[in-house]
């Protein structure tokens, strides 16, 4: 079937600035070739008819009533998407479409990228005109308060706000952004191809399916948060409600003051939190000055950082982090996402990438033969964020 509208918004990761939206850090990302594809028309009624190339069932509800309950399938984003407009706009119009996913579902902020699909989409049937900022806040807080995921806007900026050959560098306290050309000028960059020929990105899902690996992701968002009462605690401070305590609001000296008086596990999360903060400032300055390796480095770095103070990734996602530092043209990587699901990232050497291939899936599976049907390679490049595509 031929539809009027088509929306291309592309999956993201993040190389430097895990865990750490949440806690109004600072994060730096990509909106990589492979997201979601949704296809539309705009209805003349208020009905909303969708299909899924990739889940089973249609949906249908009407976007000028309020969202019901969840119903704890993918239709719950598209109702989440009409939640939050209906906070700012009067939505009359629905669509009828179909959508796909183009990579497994799984550490890439899939859910973000369909969000965006559909408030692009909502907001095209009803003559609204967003912002790509707007886009980023009203699908992070359908996440939020509609989906039940305590999240920042790190996935949601990435998508929105992704450019092919520059980094993304956020500060999630401020909402500040901006793009970042590679050595500071497009001078560092190779003379054919961009970001394209400096390195692509190489995504390795584990295998491990969603459903058997356990997410702490909110626990831990209240973890940071326990970990930041307990400093205002210690220094005789004022408390505020746990929706309004950040760690970013309190300085690393009182981190320090206090971090020995504090249980462990909080103390090591508010270290994540304070180390991250000081790798993405030194991950910018590395991108400016066209430092790659550096850059990669500091990658690496966040997933230990990852592994030992956050706590997150599963022995499948650890043995491929810990594979991939060993190969040569491999600049850096980390756990995609969360962490708690299965894939891994990494910063690669094109002309590398055919043997990291074999030689990371020979040693993975040597480990964890019972994937060997489930893990899976894809190699991606940097894009430019959600938009609109010519049909």
């Amino acid at each position: 079937m031929e539809y009027q509208y088509h929306i291309f918004s592309p999956y993201r990761v993040c190389p430097l600035g895990a865990h750490v939206d949440h806690q109004h850090g600072l994060v730096t990302g990509f909106a990589i070739d492979k997201g979601v594809d949704l296809w539309f028309d705009v209805r003349e009624d208020s009905l909303v008819k969708l299909s899924s190339k990739t889940f089973e069932g249609d949906v249908e509800f009407h976007v000028n009533t309020p969202s019901q309950v969840k119903e704890g399938h993918w239709g719950d984003y598209a109702r989440g998407a009409k939640y939050a407009l209906r906070k700012r706009f009067e939505l009359k119009r629905g669509i009828e479409g179909v959508i796909q996913g183009s990579l497994p579902v799984g550490g890439l902020s899939s859910s973000a990228a369909v969000l965006i699909a559909y408030v692009m989409a909502f907001a095209k049937a009803n003559d609204i005109t967003l912002q790509p900022f707007e886009v980023v806040k009203i699908a992070s807080e359908a996440e939020r308060e509609y989906i039940g995921l305590n999240n920042g806007l790190l996935d949601q900026a990435c998508i929105a706000l992704g450019k092919k050959d520059e980094l993304l560098f956020l500060d999630c306290d401020s909402n500040e952004y901006r793009h970042i050309k590679f050595g500071g000028s497009n001078s560092g960059l190779p003379k054919q191809g961009g970001l394209e020929g400096l390195f692509e990105i190489g995504i390795f899902f584990s295998g491990l399916t969603r459903s058997l690996v356990n997410s702490d992701y909110n626990l831990r968002v209240y973890e940071c948060k326990t970990a930041a009462w307990n400093m205002l605690a210690y220094t005789d401070q004022p408390l505020k409600t746990f929706d309004k305590t950040f760690l970013r609001d309190i300085p690393k000296a009182t981190f320090d003051k206090t971090r020995i008086a504090m249980p462990q596990r909080f103390a090591r999360r508010a270290e994540h939190f304070y180390s991250e903060y000081r790798r993405v400032r030194q991950g910018v300055t590395a991108w400016e000055t066209g430092n790659l390796k550096l850059f990669g480095k500091l990658s690496f770095d966040s997933c230990e950082s990852s592994i030992h103070n956050y706590e997150c990734g599963s022995p499948e996602l650890i043995a491929i982090y810990e594979i991939m530092r060993t190969l040569p043209g491999v600049y850096g990587g980390r756990f995609s996402g969360a962490g708690f699901k299965g894939a891994c990232i990494a910063l690669v050497d094109p002309s590398c990438k055919e043997n990291i291939e074999k030689v990371l899936t020979e040693k993975y599976l040597e480990q964890f033969p019972e994937y060997e049907h489930t893990f899976q390679v894809f190699w991606v490049k940097p894009d430019d964020g959600a938009r609109f595509v010519e049909v």
